[in-house]
């Protein structure tokens, strides 16, 4: 009766031990890759530069690694970069300059509480979708100064 009882407990023991493994590496695995597909040319050179240059912290929100290619997210998918989209031709969305670099407003993808943007006349481009309202002016310049080496081949101008 006592060894019975006995392995009852290491069993219940062992059961809650794999649990929390399991729950643990759930976690860490989840953190690692938010799930965020690469664009096509994420591989090319410039985005390779921007995401491994990518800051930490975003808009107050910390980074998440990720193994996808020219893909950085922070906090949870508050603000999602990914580099190498196909760069819009000529547009009437509204376009900003935020420190030199021109910006598009994706008026298709955008909604009252997600925000959609990709630099203009930079091939790569670079597409930043922002979740839920957040603060996008300040990560905006600190975005701006990241892929402002990309070369600027032409210049966007707001449609009347």
């Amino acid at each position: 009766m006592f060894s019975t009882r006995r392995n009852r407990i290491v069993l219940a023991i062992g059961v809650c031990v794999l649990g929390a493994i399991a729950a643990v590496t759930g976690q860490v695995l989840a953190h690692r890759d938010p799930g965020v597909p690469a664009a096509k040319d994420a591989d090319a050179a410039p985005c390779r530069r921007i995401t491994s240059s990518a800051p930490e912290s975003l808009g107050g929100l910390s980074r998440w690694d990720t193994d996808a290619p020219g893909v950085a997210v922070w906090g949870d998918r508050h603000i999602v970069l990914r580099c190498g989209v196909t760069p819009p031709g000529p547009t009437e969305d509204m376009c900003v300059a935020v420190d030199g670099v021109d910006w598009v407003i994706d008026s298709r993808q955008t909604t009252e509480s997600r925000k959609v943007v990709v630099t203009y006349g930079r091939v790569p481009a670079t597409q930043v979708v922002f979740e839920g309202g957040g603060k996008t002016d300040a990560a905006l310049i600190d975005l701006s100064r990241l892929v402002a080496p990309v070369r600027q081949r032409a210049h966007c101008i707001d449609a009347p």
